[in-house]
């Protein structure tokens, strides 16, 4: 793993901060030859999230260049993590606003073909699910019930009763009229918009609509996303069996193809 803070060396201030006020937010990557599906969306994340939690404004000059230079030379597949925080982040007073300090961590990430995964429900909403933030402790706790019920991962029914995320994904779904998606407080992820992008684009139907645990069954298949793995079916939900069908995987995979590849 390489790992740089602002572009340079990391010191004991970052892990300390990090370790012991777990203040932040993130976004995370593939990177192929230097080039990034959704790079515009990854950066303007960042500068959302870091001028909500931290009252300033990221350089995003800087940060695209760090990440640039981030990349370990010689692999052609590479996954990268940019966290957003600030040593000068004061617990006592949070409504101050303080400069953003960027660890980027890179390592290297062959593509692999993941199987399809059963997941669980439960009753659970992120905080503030719009950001990507660095508190993972109740996602990672839900998704560790889940598997102590035999189960791969988690997927989130929010205080509504709707149908949100996963535990580091998005969800859809598809009937006889195309893709589903859910519509509650979520994070839109890059990849689902990049995937929503590309359906438009192809031509194919796409819509976001409220999804309620007694409608899981009315869906012939569903599969998750994030940017590290586009498209994993889900085989089950529950108790509800789905067809893993190759041509509903196809479909997704053409159209997240169809979005350019940008250059760090």
């Amino acid at each position: 793993m390489h790992v740089t803070l602002n572009g340079t060396g990391v010191d004991e201030s970052a892990w300390r901060s990090l370790a012991l006020t777990n203040y932040g937010h993130f976004t995370s990557l593939l990177v192929r030859d230097g080039a990034v599906q959704g790079l515009d969306l990854h950066l303007k994340r960042l500068a959302d999230a870091t001028r909500e939690l931290f009252g300033t404004a990221l350089d995003l000059e800087h940060t695209q260049a760090w990440m640039r230079e981030a990349i370990i030379d010689g692999d052609e597949w590479q996954s990268m993590r940019v966290t957003i925080f600030s040593r000068a982040f004061d617990r006592e007073r949070p409504a101050d606003p303080c400069g953003a300090d960027v660890l980027i961590a890179t390592t290297s990430a062959e593509p692999v073909d993941t199987p399809a995964i059963s997941v669980a429900t439960a009753r659970y909403q992120r905080d503030v699910p719009h950001i990507k933030h660095v508190g993972t402790f109740g996602l990672l706790q839900q998704k560790l019930l889940a598997q102590r019920r035999g189960y791969d991962d988690v997927l989130f029914i929010d205080g509504n009763g709707l149908v949100s995320e996963g535990s580091i994904w998005n969800i859809g779904f598809f009937d006889d009229n195309g893709v589903v998606w859910p519509e509650a407080e979520m994070l839109n992820g890059v990849s689902q918009r990049l995937l929503q992008c590309g359906l438009s684009e192809s031509g194919f139907p796409s819509t976001r609509r409220r999804i309620r645990c007694s409608d899981l069954a009315n869906f012939r298949g569903a599969f998750f996303t994030n940017s590290r793995r586009a498209v994993v079916p889900v085989e089950r939900i529950d108790e509800v069996d789905y067809v893993v069908d190759p041509s509903d995987s196809g479909v997704l995979q053409r159209a997240l193809a169809t979005q350019h590849w940008q250059s760090l």
